[in-house]
């Protein structure tokens, strides 16, 4: 088991999400920043579907009633440290690694994980040896923030069930990716036609700034104003993750993992698959650069 001492800003419970459901109306869901998550789980031998936990801007306390092998990912905390009830345990001593980024370390019945804010990205990825094992909702631990689906965000006094370790610890370090431009690849469609012929154009022309509203519904922007060539409303239309959707105010949104299945504002492109970890990790105030050039892949699901 492990114990919320403190969530920080908001952490929940993910896995890889809920496919499938989307003709019920029920969102995939699952870590924002799934490629972090995959690899937090195989750090410490998971199969890369176990859930993890997600810590939005770090600032977490987590307490480990028993003995742990654990890994961090996604946006690196400033500190990491383990306390425990004689000071902070000699990792050296014990032949193990010491708490860090990418790499299996021990926690000790008792110790409590302690992270700070990530010096940059906004989320940080925790796996455990053996999953973090919250009763499954439609066959995902997901907590789903649109529709409340899956485990409530994670609060003081918690209590995280561990399932028991299946595969073998085979990895002791992982290169981890460091800051990068944010400049994402757009595939055009499937609602360009409602746009002025410019408006693609306007949209890769100079950078997007990331406002206060962004979730992990999506990512809210501001900057250029898209015009629309034509008024009025489309019917409700099936979304996916990535979508660059445009409400009357001309403000991109960009989906995220617990986007709705549907909309109604038209789609003037969508995000490719392999540049949604770098939207996952944006944080208010950040900028985002568009382009279409190579980004050919097809709409994410």
């Amino acid at each position: 088991m492990i114990e919320v001492q403190h969530p920080g800003p908001y952490a929940t419970v993910q896995d890889l999400g809920r496919p499938g459901y989307a003709h019920l109306g029920v969102p995939r869901s699952g870590a924002a920043d799934a490629p972090s998550l995959r690899l937090a789980n195989r750090l410490v031998g998971n199969a890369e579907t176990l859930a993890g936990i997600e810590l939005t801007f770090g600032g977490a306390r987590l307490r480990f009633l028993d003995g742990a092998w654990a890994a961090l990912t996604g946006a690196p905390p400033a500190q990491v440290s383990i306390a425990t009830a004689t000071g902070l345990p000699t990792e050296a001593a014990a032949g193990r690694r010491a708490a860090g980024m990418g790499v299996p370390f021990w926690v000790p019945a008792g110790g409590e994980l302690r992270l700070g804010a990530p010096l940059w990205g906004l989320r940080t990825y925790l796996a455990v040896r053996g999953g973090i094992a919250v009763e499954p909702v439609l066959g995902s631990r997901s907590t789903d923030s649109l529709s409340g689906l899956g485990p409530e965000p994670l609060r003081a006094g918690t209590l995280l069930p561990v399932g028991p370790p299946e595969g073998e610890i085979s990895v002791d370090l992982a290169p981890l990716p460091g800051p990068r431009p944010a400049v994402v690849g757009v595939v055009p469609g499937p609602r360009d036609d409602w746009f002025v012929p410019e408006a693609l154009a306007e949209l890769c022309a100079r950078p997007y700034t990331v406002t206060q509203d962004s979730n992990r519904v999506g990512v809210r922007l501001r900057g250029a104003r898209l015009e629309r060539a034509k008024e009025g409303e489309l019917p409700s239309e099936g979304m996916v993750t990535g979508a660059v959707q445009v409400p009357p105010s001309g403000q991109p949104i960009v989906f995220l993992a617990d986007h709705p299945p549907t909309g109604g504002y038209p789609v003037i492109g969508v995000v490719r698959e392999a540049d949604l970890p770098v939207l996952a990790q944006l944080r208010p105030g950040d900028e985002v650069r568009f382009t279409t050039r190579g980004a050919t892949a097809p709409p994410a699901r």
